[in-house]
């Protein structure tokens, strides 16, 4: 077969088979972002941001965004706590179901003190023992 003959995904003899890498979305964190806002900010010589933006491979866009973020984090603390902010309404419905739970709990153990107090003054009277203490 020639090269002509050769099917069209099969590469030529001579052909780069090298793969292309697939560019990504970079992601960077909060901690990091204020560095290099903090660092560009501390830099005093003409040119220095610059070399700072080059070292870490960053664009003037990138430190002007950041910038903002920055600000505007520091004027308004965040709240880093994810998921669903707490109910006030809910959590006192919870106090009050518990307490109730609680209190009716308490309401049986204490007939049932009674319930056994009565039946030791009885046994006390049949058995012709004088009573200790009549203030429950």
């Amino acid at each position: 077969m020639t090269a002509a003959e050769y099917p069209s995904d099969v590469p030529a003899a001579g052909a780069s088979t090298e793969v292309v890498a697939v560019a990504k979305r970079r992601r960077f964190t909060t901690a990091y972002m204020q560095r290099i806002v903090r660092e560009a900010d501390a830099c005093t010589a003409p040119g220095a941001i610059g070399a700072l933006l080059r070292r870490e491979g960053l664009y003037s866009s990138h430190l002007s965004k950041w910038r903002l973020s920055v600000a505007a984090s520091d004027a308004a603390i965040p709240n880093t706590k994810r998921g669903p902010k707490p109910d006030a309404a809910k959590a006192v419905d919870r106090r009050v179901a518990n307490l109730e739970l609680t209190n009716e709990k308490l309401t049986k153990q204490l007939e049932r003190a009674k319930l056994i107090i009565a039946a030791q003054k009885k046994l006390c009277n049949l058995l012709g023992l004088p009573p200790e203490d009549d203030s429950l």
